[in-house]
């Protein structure tokens, strides 16, 4: 009942409701556009060809369900975002060792606004380069039959093939933004959630039919995957939200102007998270897994015994030596993303000119020390839960013969960006209700972070 009086709530508040709206009607845009195939192909013969059927598993089959099935379906938003993802991680680096983009980030919004341009133009180039080599892998490496080519394969098709790609991936990117400024926000991140949410639906019934026509365990079976999915749901939950917080007392400022300690006011706390890192060491880590499959797969090794070896293991993303490297790699991207997005020198500078402190620390370098000693800490046991969750579905694909593309929704970059992602929205249409002194959607109207 007090649910329903919540979504009665947030349908009295206007703006709320208009945004709402809003983000569904950009989500449902994106959704008609991934079912629309690009000029030049037959739609029908796609299905059932080599494109359908490598994309249901394995590297192809997690890429095809970060574009919501529009990889498979050859569609005009067949990239996707991930070109718009792949500027972005790009800049981001760069902003680390060119002193141009440390500038612009220094100088707010204005600086943002040229930080987003150049991450646009960015895009545009990466799309240039995609687009050709998706457009020929079609018949080179998915063996799509020649009569789905409706006007061949000819200079012509290339080129009006690439402008519609591009221009996809560039609708995709306004559609993001759109959702960010006129919607409930993480436009981007909304349009990736609702591709793998797409795809399921599908997965699951293939799971279920497999479990009860294939008498491969039956209900029972489902119904304990169905548990353990809720119980890896709940350990990224604790992922996103769990926090370290640090105790900090700040001076009160006397009529003279000059501070003293506030040794009996209220003590604040600054929330340091166990994995502030997010997603991205699992995504770097998934671009550098790709490394192995094609030296072992290139003209130098391909005869060799190693060679073999490395082709075959790192080409399948629920083998054993697979999730061994990417586990580690997303320990040490961790740490990596972790050592760059932090600033403890900036927060201890800060606090130190807010009149903050940390009790037994003194203000400036020994606080900044002391905050990056803690994240070294708490980052370790991070590092390891999020390479845990991340290597979870080679787990149930192993030990209990789910089928893969359900496995996909058992941890990894997939459900951490759906939990990420509504636990943010979440937060979002809180605010809004909290604002309108209204309860809010989470327990008590809090959104606590967990403490640890």
């Amino acid at each position: 009942m007090k649910f329903i009086d919540t979504i009665k709530n947030v349908w009295n508040i206007t703006e709320l409701k208009d945004r709402i709206l809003f983000t569904l009607a950009m989500l449902l845009v994106y959704r008609f556009g991934a079912q629309i195939t690009i000029p030049g192909i037959d739609a029908e013969l796609l299905v059932g060809s080599g494109l359908d059927a490598q994309t249901s598993e394995g590297i192809l089959g997690l890429l095809n369900a970060f574009t919501g099935g529009a990889f498979a379906n050859a569609s005009v938003f067949a990239l996707g975002i991930m070109p718009y993802i792949s500027a972005s991680i790009v800049v981001q680096l760069m902003g680390i060792a060119i002193p141009y983009l440390q500038k612009l980030q220094k100088e707010g919004a204005s600086g943002q606004k040229k930080i987003t341009q150049i991450t646009r133009w960015l895009t545009i180039a990466i799309c240039m380069v995609q687009a050709p080599g998706y457009l020929a892998s079609l018949d080179l490496m998915f063996g799509i039959p020649q009569e789905a080519f409706l006007l061949g394969q000819g200079p012509i098709f290339f080129f009006t093939g690439t402008v519609v790609l591009v221009t996809g991936c560039i609708f995709a990117m306004w559609l993001g933004e759109k959702i960010t400024d006129k919607g409930i926000g993480n436009g981007i991140s909304l349009l990736i959630t609702v591709g793998i949410i797409a795809n399921m639906p599908q997965s699951f019934i293939q799971e279920y039919a497999a479990r009860v026509t294939g008498s491969n365990g039956g209900l029972m079976m489902i119904l304990i995957e169905l548990v353990i999915w809720w119980l890896i749901i709940l350990a990224s939950v604790y992922l996103v939200m769990a926090v370290r917080r640090i105790a900090v007392q700040y001076a009160r400022r006397t009529a003279s102007g000059s501070y003293e300690k506030n040794i009996s006011g209220s003590r604040q706390f600054l929330p340091l998270k166990l994995n502030a890192s997010g997603v991205m060491p699992i995504i770097f880590a998934q671009a550098l897994m790709f490394v192995p499959g094609l030296i072992g797969g290139s003209s130098f090794l391909k005869d060799s015994s190693f060679g073999q070896w490395m082709a075959s293991n790192f080409s399948d993303i629920f083998g054993l030596w697979y999730n061994v490297v990417f586990g580690l790699l997303i320990i040490v991207f961790t740490y990596f993303y972790t050592a760059i997005t932090v600033p403890t020198n900036k927060m201890a500078d800060d606090l130190k000119r807010s009149g903050g402190f940390i009790p037994g620390i003194r203000p400036g370098s020994e606080t900044s020390e002391f905050l990056d000693k803690i994240m070294s800490h708490i980052t370790l046991p991070g590092s390891v839960f999020l390479a845990l969750i991340a290597v979870f579905p080679a787990f149930v694909v192993q030990f209990m013969d789910v089928q893969q593309g359900w496995a996909l929704f058992f941890g990894g970059t997939s459900l951490l960006i759906m939990v990420g992602v509504a636990i943010d929205t979440m937060q979002q249409v809180n605010s809004y209700l909290l604002n309108k002194h209204y309860d809010g959607l989470m327990k008590a109207g809090k959104n606590r972070k967990t403490g640890i």
